[in-house]
């Protein structure tokens, strides 16, 4: 028997909707496309990840304003082998310290805290180059201490890299200019060849004539 009470008559009602499938297609209002985000880490290993908290030396202010805590890591490029120093904020992900680390660069123990280190850079993360100073605190001085010898193996790794480059295009000129000394001097040595044999070709009929002329002498009588 069906119930007369007004509450259960809507509550069935509701229930029997819910089982009806009427098979119709209802197609999303918000279709969302998949879209490839890139860091440009892709092409790179991680050769040092800490956690830390960076700072940086603002000129105007005369003072250290902290940037962020998060991870540094120190990424080498799998095909030209330069290393760049990226930080990240550990929410945001907001990129905190963005720079290759070159051949002149150094890391420097903070005074007064053996747990930091400063370094001189000129940085990108703010989408333009500027000339940074920055400092570095890790959570133990073995982690900080890590990351000085690190920074200062990859500096200088750049710099053995930067000398053999140098080498090289030095090779390279000298033996161009070998290259180029040989040709010349292969050329002069023709051309004193050509000289040779066209003087010998002048000389020929004069000692042709010569002959003629002794050729051609009355014979003396006797």
């Amino acid at each position: 028997m069906a119930s007369t009470d007004p509450e259960h008559r809507e509550e069935e009602e509701v229930a029997a909707g819910e089982d009806e499938d009427t098979g119709a297609q209802v197609a999303p209002i918000v279709k969302l496309e998949e879209v490839a985000v890139t860091t440009g880490e892709e092409d790179e290993d991680a050769i040092l990840d800490l956690k830390a908290k960076l700072y940086r030396f603002d000129k105007d202010g005369n003072q250290w304003k902290e940037r962020g805590a998060g991870t540094v890591k120190l990424l080498k490029h799998k095909e030209s082998g330069k290393v760049r120093l990226v930080m990240r904020q550990s929410k945001t992900l907001k990129i905190c310290a963005n720079h290759l680390v070159l051949p002149t660069m150094s890391v420097q123990e903070h005074a007064g805290n053996d747990k930091s280190c400063v370094w001189h850079a000129a940085d990108f993360a703010d989408g333009e180059l500027k000339d940074e100073f920055f400092c570095i605190r890790f959570a133990s001085i073995e982690n900080c201490k890590t990351f000085k010898e690190m920074f200062q193996e990859v500096a200088e790794s750049q710099q053995k890299k930067e000398e053999s480059k140098d080498a090289s295009a030095a090779a390279g000129l000298l033996e161009k200019l070998s290259v180029e000394d040989k040709k010349t001097d292969e050329s002069d040595s023709k051309k004193v060849s050509d000289a040779a044999k066209e003087k010998e070709s002048e000389n020929e009929p004069a000692k042709t004539d010569d002959a003629d002329k002794k050729g051609e002498e009355p014979v003396s009588s006797t």
